[in-house]
């Protein structure tokens, strides 16, 4: 699975989330998820449904058609289109979770332009609200809040300490990576996964994994721009 990494060429100086940025970000998800497709789906046989990685591929390819057509659009708009997308085009658990995060993260866009810091601090943290909301999941349960957590609490005391936004989604992507990285031991709580008990030991979460693509898009996205 991707590791945290050094960012080629990134500047450390205070940067804002504009709407072109925010695609740039979904087309960077969207990337990374068709890069590591394969890779999702064979974690999630081990415990799921064995489509993670083709569900979110279809998923993000369809985000993407959806967020060329907007011109002149505000993040949360950008936001949106990406749930709507995820929602009709996603399957199993993966689509409501994601599809709920992204919505969610789209209302506390709303009415900006820009986003400064302390803004996407707050989307990504109404990112996970809505995913607990969804999945009533819980840190140590073996799911995507394992990652999604964990990142979107360092991203939020980053921005607070005044760092800047690519340092603090660097920061936030290395932390859903240990995040992932915890759930290999877990037994899982929640879904097809806890079916099976003790078998689940050993594995990592599909979701988990996806969650480290997530924020490494949106640290990539500033890098490269």
């Amino acid at each position: 699975m991707v590791r945290a990494r050094p960012y080629a060429g990134a500047t450390l100086g205070v940067l804002v989330a504009s709407s072109e940025q925010t695609k740039r970000f979904i087309r960077r998800f969207a990337a990374l998820i068709d890069e590591h497709a394969a890779e999702l789906t064979e974690l999630d046989s081990a415990i799921g449904d064995a489509d993670h990685g083709i569900n979110m591929r279809r998923g993000t390819q369809a985000a993407l058609e959806r967020i060329e057509t907007l011109d002149g659009a505000a993040p949360a708009d950008v936001l949106k289109a990406t749930a709507m997308a995820l929602i009709s085009k996603v399957g199993g658990a993966s689509g409501p979770l994601y599809g709920t995060a992204f919505l969610r993260a789209a209302d506390a866009a709303a009415g900006k332009e820009k986003l400064e810091p302390r803004d996407v601090a707050a989307v990504f943290a109404a990112m996970l609200a809505g995913v607990r909301d969804r999945g009533h999941a819980n840190v140590g349960e073996k799911t995507m809040v394992d990652a999604l957590e964990p990142a979107t609490q360092t991203l939020g005391e980053a921005v607070d300490r005044g760092d800047s936004l690519l340092a603090a989604l660097q920061a936030a992507h290395a932390a859903a990576q240990v995040g992932s990285d915890s759930t290999i031991p877990m037994i899982a709580q929640k879904g097809r996964a806890s079916y099976l008990g003790e078998r689940s030991r050993g594995h990592r979460d599909p979701g988990s994994a996806s969650t480290v693509l997530l924020f490494e898009a949106a640290a990539q996205s500033l890098a490269d721009g």
